[in-house]
């Protein structure tokens, strides 16, 4: 079965999860042929492997805290900030906390 996306112009809650946290699971908010936004949620200790992405992406941190590896260096991201990395940047995620995210990816093809 496939997930349904938002559709353009349709409003998405993408508030805190709060108590809620611990029962949501990642899902694909929409998806186009040059982006696509997603709210990634995290269990405390979880990681992301580093990786890379082609396009420009940001992350923005809706709740808890996690550990962005960029370049050898680790930096904690706290609810309420967001960070701009270039295309083909490797980085990884490690929950420190229960987390949700918000990842906007533009895709390159």
């Amino acid at each position: 079965m496939a997930i349904a996306h938002a559709a353009s112009g349709q409003i998405v809650d993408v508030q805190p999860l709060a108590s809620q946290l611990s029962e949501a699971s990642t899902v694909a908010l929409f998806k186009t042929d040059e982006l696509e936004v997603m709210r990634l949620v995290m269990p405390a200790s979880k990681t992301m492997p580093p990786h890379r992405v082609k396009g420009e992406i940001t992350i923005h941190c809706l709740e808890g805290e996690v550990d962005l590896k960029l370049n050898g260096q680790s930096q904690r991201m706290k609810a309420g900030q967001l960070v701009w990395l270039e295309g083909s940047v490797e980085h990884a995620l490690t929950a420190l906390r229960d987390s949700s995210l918000l990842l906007t990816i533009v895709l390159r093809k």
